[in-house]
């Protein structure tokens, strides 16, 4: 429940545009290694002492990308094994065969879901789904420091 009345959050605000600038920084475990991010996200919109606006969150990298799901051990496992499928861990890849690498598949993977989010907010909230939940996904074959730069912008 929100502690905020209708006059501090209006249905359409007025003001300055304003942006806040940060990062939200994670080590992960690599092999599709999925980190739920909803409660940074949302410390970020609330740190950012805006009312109203979009939260765009993005990953400086080839191999992470970022989804929402339903963050649960059965979603978690699907998404896993729909990738296999995809995008096999034991496949043939060109990028493997170029540049001696083995992780092609992360390449890949992350291509597919892409690496940036666009979350609207209202009265300092992410307006997510019941069951959504921003997950960062790790497809690279090692675990790997991470960090997703977050931007809010809004009023």
């Amino acid at each position: 429940m929100s502690s905020f009345s209708s006059t501090d959050c209006p249905m359409n605000p007025t003001g300055d545009v304003r942006v806040h600038m940060t990062s939200i920084e994670f080590s992960t475990q690599g092999n599709t290694d999925m980190v739920p991010l909803t409660e940074k996200a949302a410390e970020i919109v609330l740190a950012s002492d805006l009312r109203t606006g979009i939260l765009t969150l993005f990953v400086p990298g080839a191999t992470g990308a970022l989804t929402t799901v339903e963050y649960e051990p059965g979603v978690v496992a699907d998404i896993r094994a729909a990738l296999e499928i995809i995008s096999p861990l034991d496949g043939f890849y060109e990028h493997n065969r170029n540049l001696g690498d083995n992780n092609g598949h992360a390449h890949v993977r992350a291509g597919l879901l892409g690496p940036s989010l666009v979350i609207p907010f209202r009265c300092r909230q992410l307006i997510l789904g019941r069951y959504q939940d921003i997950v960062f996904c790790d497809f690279d074959d090692r675990p790997r420091r991470r960090s997703v730069a977050a931007q809010a912008m809004g009023v």
